[in-house]
Formats: structure tokens, sequence, C-alpha cells
């Protein structure tokens, strides 16, 4: 028996378990792209900018004088817009563009509004001082312009600081989805910088079976959520830039221009840096989301359960590094599992009347419904056990001993150190 010890990410840490390694089958990780390094970042930031896909570059589409709106991502999503908004900022400067002409909106989509603080640590402290920043905050009706309905009856309400501008640059960076297929692109806005409502309607449709990850054609969230972009479009002058971080969020690419082709380009080089092929399923799968922010709460760590789910054998065990220093994340998350109880129950609920939070209940039950999920978690264990969890325990050493329970000794294992980021498939 070769036994061997492994660190991964938990929380704003680490946690250490040691294992059998002749019972590895895979170690799943992001692929070793080249690094764009610190001190070539704004270099490359301008080279991807001045070079855009299917659009001018900006230099020939904005004029000195005109206003710029920046939407760029909320915590809850790595994006390192400090790196690159202070290389926007100076490069619209050098365009003609003063500095009271340029505003930031964060794009909330359903999640909490930002602070001050937050929001100088997103962009950049001389940026946040410079341009006046606006919190998305989806519940706040009046902040929001409606622009028409798109064909699946989804109201295009979007926020009112988008909609006085000459040009809009969306920014942010792009993984697997696990029901719009990816981020990044038209998720800046729709579910972004959404009214609630939108927002509620548009992720109803991840009930379809073809509301999956990596899935564009013929998913209906993603084709609603760029047909509501459309809409909303006409007229208006919109510039992508979404950026590719590797597992230590680093940035290995970044893709510029036109917000339908450049995103479709990037989404290309997303699946050759986190498509990751196994042997086969295996009996159980160590996971971590990637530590803090990837596993603040559960709502954040569900998407590793998706992409931990793609890993396990039906019936087998899932250890989920995971610590939701906040928590669930969602009050309507942990009343729907309290009210409901079992799966069919939330997602017969759901069909009937759609509510955010409580979908994020159903996306919860769908990789439970293949495979066991032990968390090792600082969650509250009977929190866990209401949301259906098969146990949540502080130490590796009590996962495993549990996880042993139903697999028995001697598991096939797959290791999942990028958990959030990573998507195995077997061929």
């Amino acid at each position: 028996m070769t036994e061997r010890t492994y660190s991964f990410a938990y929380g704003r840490g680490e946690k250490s378990f040691t294992i059998d390694d002749d019972l590895v089958i895979s170690e799943v990780r992001t692929r070793p792209f080249p690094v764009i390094p610190k001190d070539q970042i704004r270099e490359k930031v301008l080279e991807t900018i001045r070079n855009p896909i299917g659009t001018k570059p900006l230099a020939e589409i904005v004029k000195p004088g005109d206003t710029v709106a920046f939407i760029c991502n909320d915590p809850t999503r790595v994006a390192n817009s400090f790196d690159f908004m202070p290389v926007f900022v100076e490069e619209l400067n050098r365009l003609g563009i003063p500095d009271e002409n340029m505003r930031i909106v964060f794009a909330l989509g359903t999640h909490r509004a930002m602070t001050e603080e937050e929001m100088a640590a997103q962009v950049g402290a001389d940026v946040a001082k410079r341009l006046k920043t606006y919190n998305s905050i989806s519940t706040i009706d009046e902040d929001f312009i409606e622009f028409g309905t798109t064909s699946r009856g989804t109201p295009v309400r979007i926020n009112k600081h988008l909609c006085d501008v000459d040009h809009i640059i969306m920014t942010g960076t792009i993984v697997h989805h696990y029901f719009s297929g990816y981020g990044g692109g038209r998720k800046a806005i729709l579910p972004g910088c959404a009214a609630m409502e939108t927002v509620r309607v548009n992720h109803s449709f991840m009930l379809d079976p073809k509301a999956a990850l990596g899935v564009t054609v013929g998913n209906p969230c993603y084709e609603d959520q760029m047909e509501g972009v459309e809409i909303f479009a006409k007229g208006r002058s919109l510039f992508l830039f979404n950026a590719i971080l590797n597992a230590k969020h680093e940035f290995v690419g970044m893709f510029a221009g036109d917000w339908r082709e450049a995103h479709r380009e990037a989404c290309k080089f997303v699946d050759q840096v986190y498509g990751a092929v196994i042997p086969q399923e295996a009996d159980l799968v160590v996971a971590s989301c990637g530590g803090y922010p990837k596993d603040i709460n559960v709502y954040q760590m569900q998407k590793t359960m998706d992409n931990a789910m793609c890993a396990v054998r039906e019936g087998g065990v899932v250890i989920l590094f995971a610590d939701c220093e906040e928590g669930s994340g969602s009050a309507v998350l942990e009343e729907t599992f309290r009210r409901l109880k079992t799966p069919e129950a939330i997602r017969a609920e759901l069909e009937g009347n759609f509510r955010i939070g409580a979908n994020k209940a159903f996306a919860v039950t769908r990789p439970l419904s293949k495979a066991r999920f032990i968390l090792v978690t600082s969650l509250d264990p009977e929190l866990a056990h209401d949301m259906l969890f098969t146990a949540a325990v502080k130490t590796p050493e009590e996962a495993f001993a549990l996880a042993r329970e139903y697999v028995g000794e001697k598991p096939t294992v797959i290791l999942m150190p990028e958990g959030s980021l990573t998507v195995p498939r077997v061929e």
C-alpha cells in the first residue's frame, strides 16, 4: 500500500488527508496552459481589446466625450477585475473619455448588495475612487427599464444605469455553468443586471433536461438569455471582454469583441482548459470547490456538486470540501428543503410556481439523486441533513470513515482538487 497525503483548498485555508495511492484512478485538474505573467497583463489586455473578434477596436468605436458603463463581477465570481479595469480606464482616458463619463455597474444577479470595500477590492481602490459605482439590485423595481419580452415569455427588464450611456463594456470570466451552458458573455446583462422577475422566468427553464452544463444549442436558458440581450442591445453599442483563469486565479486567456462571437470563441477555449477525460466513473470522488469564494455558501458550492456528479458512479459517494462560511446563502433555499423534504416535491412545486432560491434546492437535489454527498464543512449538520446531504463533518478522517460504510475499504477514487472548474467526462 502506497499512502500519499493531499492538501485541498478549503475556505480561506486548506484541509489535508491521506489516501492509498493505488486506489486513485485519476486526478482531475485544469490543463496546464501557459500563464500570462503579471508584468505582461497590461500589454495583453491592450492587445486583446485592440484586436477584437467580430467588431472594430474600441479606438474606432468610442468618440471623445462619449459615456461608458462597465459591467463587473461581484465577489462570488473570481474575475481579477482589479488587473484589467485600470488598463481599460487608462485606455479610455487616452481615447478622450474622462473619468466622470465612466461608471461601473456590478452584476449581482440575485445576490446581495456589495459594500464600498468589496467594490474597491473587486476593481482596485484607485478605479473605485475615480469612477461612480452602482450595485444592480434585482429587487429594486424602479432601477429597471423594460424593453419587451422574449419569445419564451421573459420580460426584458435591465438596470437603468446601462440604459443612458453611449457604450457598455461587459467584463468577467468564463467557466462552465450547470444550466446556462457557460458563464460570461450575455450573462453580464441577463441575469447579471436584470430585474428579479426577468431572472425568475429565465431560470425557470432550468427544469428542461437540455438546460445543461456546456450546452448552448437547444438550451432554453441560454437561448432565452441571448434573445433577451439581443432585444436590449438593439441600437446600442456593446463590447465584450472575457478572461479565462486557471485554478490559481491566473490569466490563461483573454477574448474581446462582439458579445456573441468573442464569447463563442472563448467557450471553445474553456472546453480545452477545464474539460478532462477520466477512465471510468469512480466509487468515490474527493472534491474541493477550490476554496473561498467558491465555497462561501451552499449556493456557490452547488456548482462543484454538478461537476463531481460527472465523475462518480450511480450510488457512489462524493466527499466534498466546502467551508460555507456564509451558511446556505439563501433563506428561501433552506425554507424550501425544510418544508418540501423530497426532490420530487421540490420539482413539482417549481413546475407550478418557480421561485429564485427554491430553484437552487432543485439544483442541489440533482447530484444527490445520483450519489451520496458527505460534506467536510463548517455548515450546521442539522441544516445539511435538512438539505438531504448524507452528512456534514468537520474532518476528512470522519468523512472517509463514513464513506467506507458505503463503498467499502478499496473503492476506485477520483480526486478533484479544482472541482468548481473541472468538468470530467468518460470518452
